[in-house]
């Protein structure tokens, strides 16, 4: 079982997401909802918050192409079915990254089986 943080830093975050920190660090500048707290260093930490809003905004932008005003709109008249969208996608990749685990497993197993018989 995979124990969650509770803090990310943004180069976890961007790999998440398939993009660079300077995009997390855009995204950051023009949406509002997205607050990461700062370390004493200046690092940025994200919460599972703003995992959530990063999911919605990266769905808007990336795979639907809005534009950055398109997705701030549609953040204001339809957050909570965003919301409500970003995670059941959460949801199915959390397990997709469960059963191709466990297949990867399944199959380790079934080799070792076939060694030893």
């Amino acid at each position: 079982m995979e124990i969650k943080k509770l803090y990310y830093r943004i180069g976890e975050v961007a790999d998440m997401f398939n993009v660079q920190t300077s995009t997390i660090r855009y995204w950051e500048s023009e949406f509002d909802v997205l607050r990461p707290r700062k370390s004493t260093k200046g690092n940025r930490l994200y919460t599972e918050r703003d995992l959530r809003y990063l999911q919605i905004i990266y769905q808007l932008v990336k795979v639907k192409g809005y534009t950055i005003q398109g997705a701030k709109d549609a953040m204001k008249t339809k957050f909570n079915k965003l919301e409500e969208n970003a995670l059941m996608i959460r949801t199915l990749n959390d397990a997709r990254e469960f059963l191709v685990d466990l297949d990867k497993q399944l199959a380790e197993k079934q080799k070792q089986l076939t060694v030893e018989s």
